[in-house]
C-alpha cells in the first residue's frame, strides 16, 4: 500500500508561508508593480489547497514571489525568482521518458515529473524571458523550460541562462542533467 502524500499545511506552516512571501513581497515591489498585498492575500486565502504548492516552491529553494495577474481570471502568478536556479530541484533530467532511457547514472527524478509532484509547471521560453526582465537569474546555472512537442518528439529539451548580459535559450539532450541545472516553476492562484 502507498502511503498517501500530505498535501495540507498545518497552522502554523501556512502562517510561516505567508509571513515569508509577504515580506519578499514588500522588498521586491518591482516585480508587481500596482498589486497591493492585502489583494494576493485575500486570493491565497480563498484557495488554501494551493498553498502546499508554494510551500513546496519555497521548501525546494525557489523563493516564489508574485509577477503579476492574469488579467482574465483575475489569477495572481507566482514564478521562481530565486537568484539561482533552485537548488532542491537539480541534477534532474528532463522528464519520465529522458530518466527512462538512461542505461547508467540515473538522476533521482525528472523536472517534469517533480513538478507534477509539486502541483506546478515549468516556466517558458516566454515566462523565462518575462522573469529575466525583473531582475539577473541564473548567472551561474541554468534552468530547464517548458519544452514544445515537436523539440521533444526528437529527443531534445530546452533550458535557459543568462550570461555575458544577455538571456540565452538553449537546447539539450532531454536525458542529461548537471548539478547546475534545476527547473524554475510558475503557479497560478
Amino acid at each position: 500500500m502507498t502511503a498517501k502524500r500530505k498535501t495540507e499545511l498545518s497552522p502554523s506552516q501556512t502562517e510561516e508561508l505567508l509571513d515569508i512571501l509577504k515580506l519578499r513581497f514588500k522588498q521586491n515591489l518591482n516585480r508587481h508593480a500596482g498589486l497591493e498585498w492585502a489583494e494576493v492575500d485575500k486570493r491565497l486565502q480563498a484557495h488554501p489547497e494551493r498553498l502546499w504548492s508554494l510551500h513546496e516552491m519555497e521548501r525546494t529553494g525557489g523563493e516564489p514571489d508574485v509577477i503579476g495577474t492574469e488579467e482574465k481570471t483575475g489569477e495572481i502568478i507566482f514564478f521562481d525568482c530565486s537568484p539561482e536556479s533552485p537548488t532542491g530541484r537539480r541534477s534532474l533530467c528532463y522528464d519520465r521518458e529522458a530518466l527512462e532511457a538512461r542505461k547508467k547514472f540515473k538522476p533521482e527524478d525528472s523536472a517534469i515529473e517533480m513538478a507534477s509532484k509539486m502541483g506546478v509547471d515549468l516556466l517558458t521560453e516566454a515566462e523565462y524571458n518575462q522573469l529575466q526582465q525583473l531582475g539577473q537569474f541564473d548567472l551561474k546555472t541554468s534552468s530547464w523550460l517548458k519544452t514544445p512537442p515537436e523539440v521533444r518528439k526528437l529527443g531534445g529539451a530546452m533550458f535557459g541562462d543568462r550570461r555575458y548580459d544577455r538571456v540565452f535559450i538553449y537546447h539539450n539532450g532531454a536525458e542529461s542533467y548537471y548539478a547546475a541545472r534545476g527547473f524554475r516553476a510558475y503557479l497560478r492562484i
